[in-house]
């Protein structure tokens, strides 16, 4: 999978060169740091593949963090990957609440590829109401509204500024990457402590 989505790139930067308002396509890896060199981190992706990417100074980092599912509340900024549902409603996989200098991040609703199906919202929490397993969020959005269900089992998170520390062999990650000068390289690194892993 990831040797495809390289070749995709490959391609992709080629046709830049010939096109110079193309730009190479970001794609979100999403594994397990097995490598820390300089320049670069080796990650082990979710399909087995194992990747090298150069890792530049100045790529940011963030440490995503377990919240409560209280800390939702109505004006919350959040961010959930979820499945559609039959009655149009959307079941939350995770939901990241965004810190306030993020609101309006990627606001909309679009496919996403945690899973399968999978959709992203970024919204902001018009209204929320208790369920027996969860919560019931109404997210409003430039373009619409969406009612998402979140189970008390599904992971809560938020992210904070975080540091090359973070990344160390096992460490859990998600990272954007594009395909710069011919090489995979990580753009933004999010990144669990002590084997904690990104949900998104």
């Amino acid at each position: 999978m990831i040797n495809r989505l390289i070749a995709t790139l490959a391609l992709c930067s080629a046709s830049a060169l010939v096109f110079a308002q193309t730009t190479a396509p970001t794609v979100r890896l999403r594994g397990t740091i097995e490598k820390v060199e300089a320049g670069s981190i080796t990650l082990k992706e979710r399909s087995g593949e194992v990747i090298q990417l150069v890792m530049p100074s100045a790529t940011p980092v963030s440490e995503v963090l377990a919240i409560a599912l209280a800390e939702i509340k109505t004006g919350s900024f959040i961010g959930t990957a979820a499945m559609p549902q039959a009655d149009g409603s959307q079941l939350a996989l995770e939901v990241l609440v965004f810190p306030e200098a993020a609101r309006g991040a990627g606001e909309g609703h679009y496919p996403w590829d945690l899973a399968p199906q999978s959709t992203m919202t970024n919204a902001t929490v018009a209204d929320l109401a208790s369920s027996a397993d969860g919560r019931v969020l109404t997210l409003k959005y430039k373009d619409g509204e969406k009612k998402l269900l979140v189970p008390a089992s599904v992971p809560v998170v938020t992210f904070q500024p975080g540091d090359a520390s973070l990344l160390v062999p096992g460490a859990k990650v998600l990272v954007n990457a594009q395909l710069r000068d011919g090489k995979p390289t990580a753009l933004r690194v999010l990144a669990g402590r002590n084997g904690f892993a990104p949900p998104m």
